[in-house]
C-alpha cells in the first residue's frame, strides 16, 4: 500500500471577502400601500434595513411600519387592514 499522506497540500487563506444578503420574512414582495419591495425602503425613509421593518397583520398581510401607521392614523372610525378590511391587529 502506498502512503498518500506524506505529501499533503496545504492551503492557507490571506484574506477573505464575505458577500450577504438579507430579506425581509413576508407573503408579499412588496408594500401593499406604497407598492415599494420590502427589501427596499418606504417613501419616508432614506435606507431599508431596520429603520424600515416590516409589519406583520393578524390578517397576514404585510406593509412598510411607517406605511401603516400612517395609513391607521388616517382612518377615523375602525382601524381597518387596507387590504382586506379588517380590523388591523400587529402580530408581535
Amino acid at each position: 500500500m502506498i502512503n498518500s499522506c506524506k505529501n499533503k497540500m496545504r492551503i492557507r487563506f490571506k484574506e477573505f471577502n464575505g458577500v450577504a444578503i438579507w430579506k425581509w420574512i413576508a407573503n408579499d414582495d412588496s408594500c401593499g400601500i406604497c407598492r415599494m419591495p420590502f427589501d427596499a425602503s418606504c417613501s419616508e425613509c432614506r435606507y431599508p434595513g431596520n429603520d424600515c421593518p416590516v409589519l406583520h397583520g393578524e390578517c397576514s398581510h404585510c406593509y412598510h411600519e411607517h406605511c401603516i401607521k400612517k395609513w391607521i392614523n388616517s382612518q377615523q372610525t375602525n382601524k381597518l387592514c387596507p387590504m382586506c378590511r379588517q380590523e388591523w391587529k400587529s402580530v408581535p
